[in-house]
């Protein structure tokens, strides 16, 4: 039996994914996915089934009819929760989970699976976002994860909020980690490192262009200044902007050379043998974070980026550089929502089938 899926502020589809594809999860299929990003629908569009709607999402429940579906999923906008955003009291975002969990009541969904960022978790707004749900006779569990743990390789910590009602099977949550980092020396695989996932890719960014054959076509770059370039080498392997400043001051921002503290990722490079730190939308900037390659002297390509978020070659992405980019840094990665879907498939499972 194939589950029916909502997708709510579905981005390019990183969870869609998850739930859909056999090498994550399978036996789910979209029948609607909504998001205010034009680019990022088209993409969900050229990847899933199912309808894919360009809308704000009060909007769109004021003037449609909710489709039916077994299972609600997604993240909405995480910016008014983040620490990156000092601004966070009064964010009008904080509020569009309450469409989310209106969807999951008129759909007739049986489960929903929200995720956010880690701030959430200890936030006021989590216990408002479950007596919402409570209302409408969801039961909820919450829980910090870590995609790492899931066969992502990337440390990207992330709050999940699983509700359901009417479980032919109560969940076993959170899910079972697959993977482990290896300074714990647990009996299950290591984590899955920059080097496994982008390793074969050539160390110069090749510049072909969206849309063209997969695995090359998103590996590209900026035309970094001469400048750029010289930074970029005075970076050591796992160095930072700290050892920019020790290596080559003379080219040091001066921002930099005043901030002594905090921000060892800014400008950093990655490690070969680790997992990535968080991709974020702006990852070709390596002002912006850890995002240089672990050899050569540039930022993280595309193709790299969207591999460390765990996005397959052959998945289509629609948009410009700076749009697809968004697209990667805002997704959930598939093999987190992956483990979440088996957690879903077996509350939604028939008592008789559940062994």
């Amino acid at each position: 039996m194939t589950l029916r899926l909502i997708d709510l502020f579905s981005g390019a589809g990183g969870m869609s994914l998850g739930f859909c594809d056999k090498q994550f999860c399978g036996g789910f299929t979209t029948v609607l996915a909504l998001d205010n990003d034009a680019a990022a629908v088209k993409t969900h569009e050229l990847n899933f089934p199912g309808r894919a709607v360009q809308a704000n999402i009060e909007e769109w429940l004021l003037n449609n009819e909710v489709p039916q579906a077994d299972v609600v999923i997604g993240g909405p906008p995480c910016q008014g929760f983040s620490l990156l955003n000092k601004k966070r009291d009064g964010d009008a975002r904080r509020a569009l989970w309450e469409p989310f969990i209106e969807i999951a009541e008129r759909s007739g969904a049986r489960v929903f699976v929200m995720e956010n960022v880690a701030e959430l978790y200890r936030s006021p707004e989590r216990q408002l976002i479950e007596a919402k749900a409570a209302q409408h006779g969801f039961q909820t569990q919450a829980a910090i994860l870590n995609a790492a743990d899931y066969g992502a390789p990337q440390t990207r910590k992330r709050t999940i909020i699983l509700g359901w009602r009417e479980a032919n099977n109560l969940p076993s949550f959170p899910p079972l980690a697959s993977h482990a980092d290896p300074k714990l020396k647990v009996n299950l695989p290591r984590w899955r490192t920059v080097r496994d996932v982008i390793g074969d890719l050539p160390a110069k960014t090749v510049g072909i262009e969206i849309g063209s054959r997969p695995t090359l076509n998103l590996h590209f770059g900026r035309t970094p200044t001469a400048k750029s370039l010289e930074r970029y080498a005075a970076v050591p392997p796992g160095g930072n902007r700290f050892d920019l400043l020790t290596n080559r001051p003379d080219i040091t921002p001066d921002c930099w050379v005043r901030k002594t503290s905090g921000g060892t990722d800014l400008f950093g490079r990655l490690w070969w043998d680790r997992p990535s730190v968080t991709i974020r939308t702006e990852f070709y900037k390596p002002e912006k974070g850890r995002y240089l390659h672990p050899e050569a002297n540039r930022p993280i390509s595309h193709r790299e980026a969207a591999r460390l978020m765990g996005f397959p070659d052959d998945f289509r992405f629609y948009g410009t550089k700076i749009e697809v980019a968004r697209q990667i840094g805002n997704a959930v990665p598939p093999n987190l929502a992956g483990a979440l879907a088996r957690v879903v498939r077996t509350i939604l499972k028939p008592q008789a089938l559940a062994a």
